[in-house]
């Protein structure tokens, strides 16, 4: 009778709370932290705690996106509220890559958690270049093979600064286009304003290219992922794009 009382979303919240007590009262009896889809908000009972393990953030509150970028436009891959390894996305990015533009990268320049031995047989199997340092324990330095030692470090380093690239990005979805600061409450507007914060920015390195356009004589529309077209050196730094139409950037 006085759940008749109860309108939609009191409801709603009174099964949010009861299945917080039912996990509260789960840990307590086994007397662990850890439980499956934990809740931690009434308000946004979808939201999961994602172990970070960094300085200052040990966990994170939020939706986790694996995302790749081409020529500075950003395509979300995968958007969850569930933690997950986003190693196993990588294989799918290069497929979408492939979809996208009809044929595949030249190089992918990921994080060191993508260089599985299935991720890195793939890219083997199709020419594809991973970015980082091979797996196993490095050779000890001797004569002779220092010099190809020292040229591998120094790849290596290229390939993080290169990576940087997907890492600006999210910092700037961040800052200017409030991806730091969702203020929906649902999940399904959540995730709509998560993907038009990267909407927007792609949009807006669009409009520059058309900008560009009416200026610069030698700048085509075609340079970008959208027209499927490689850019040439020189469009490549008058369009600010961080890599050749070739190269991949994931996260």
């Amino acid at each position: 009778m006085v759940l008749g009382w109860l309108n939609r979303r009191q409801y709603k919240t009174l099964l949010v709370i009861t299945e917080l007590h039912r996990q509260q009262q789960w840990m307590y009896d086994h007397k662990t932290h850890r439980i499956d889809d934990r809740i931690v908000s009434i308000n946004k009972p979808h939201v999961r705690p994602i172990k970070r393990g960094k300085a200052g953030a040990d966990v994170d509150f939020g939706a986790k996106v694996s995302a790749s970028v081409v020529d500075g436009f950003v395509f979300v891959d995968r958007l969850s509220w569930d933690n997950f390894n986003e190693s196993t996305d990588l294989i799918d990015q290069i497929e979408a890559y492939k979809n996208r533009f009809g044929f595949y990268p030249e190089s992918v320049y990921a994080d060191k958690i993508y260089r599985t031995r299935k991720n890195l047989q793939y890219c083997k199997k199709h020419g594809i270049r991973l970015s980082g340092p091979k797996l196993g324990r490095s050779p000890n330095k001797t004569e002779k093979n220092k010099i190809k030692l020292s040229m591998d470090n120094k790849l290596a380093y290229q390939d993080e600064i290169d990576r940087i690239a997907i890492e600006r990005k999210f910092g700037l979805c961040k800052r200017r286009y409030s991806l730091g600061r969702i203020m929906t409450k649902l999940d399904c507007t959540s995730k709509t304003a998560i993907v038009l914060s990267f909407l927007v920015m792609n949009l807006e390195k669009w409009l520059k290219a058309i900008f560009l356009s009416f200026f610069l004589p030698s700048y085509s529309l075609k340079c970008d992922p959208f027209f499927k077209v490689p850019c040439t050196r020189n469009q490549l730094v008058l369009s600010f794009y961080p890599k050749f139409f070739g190269d991949f950037y994931v996260a």
